[in-house]
């Protein structure tokens, strides 16, 4: 099996599919990834050999930011827009859309399951 960023990648997946499985690698990224490292895109993870796999790895190690380090930023980010105040800062503080969607009607993905007011009977 297949450990790549400290995930176990599926066997029966194929290489291009099997690396979006990395959180911050999407079927783009992964596709350049296994040209750069000339992998053939359609090989099974599970028919990858022991070097096709560390190429894999160095390449993804040394030039991609992914998993812990990607999340970590992620959430520095959102918490610096909180901190300083700014509009995305504030949507991001009640749990609203940040990025100008409606909210009268939809929104609740983000705004969670209805309440309904006046129910104190």
């Amino acid at each position: 099996m297949a450990r790549i960023a400290g995930i176990d990648l599926p066997k029966n997946k194929k290489a291009k599919v099997g690396l979006t499985y990395i959180y911050g690698i999407g079927r783009y990224k992964s596709e350049n990834i296994l040209d750069e490292v000339k992998v053939d895109k359609e090989k099974r993870i599970k028919d990858l050999t022991d070097k096709e796999v560390k190429k894999i790895r160095d390449y993804i190690d040394k030039n991609e930011t992914v998993e812990g380090t990607l999340r970590t930023e992620r959430k520095l980010a959102v918490k610096r827009l909180m901190e300083i105040g700014c509009y995305r800062g504030e949507r991001h503080k009640r749990g609203l859309p940040v990025r100008g969607q409606r909210t009268k009607t939809n929104a609740r993905t983000r705004k969670g399951k209805k309440r309904i007011a006046g129910r104190g009977r």
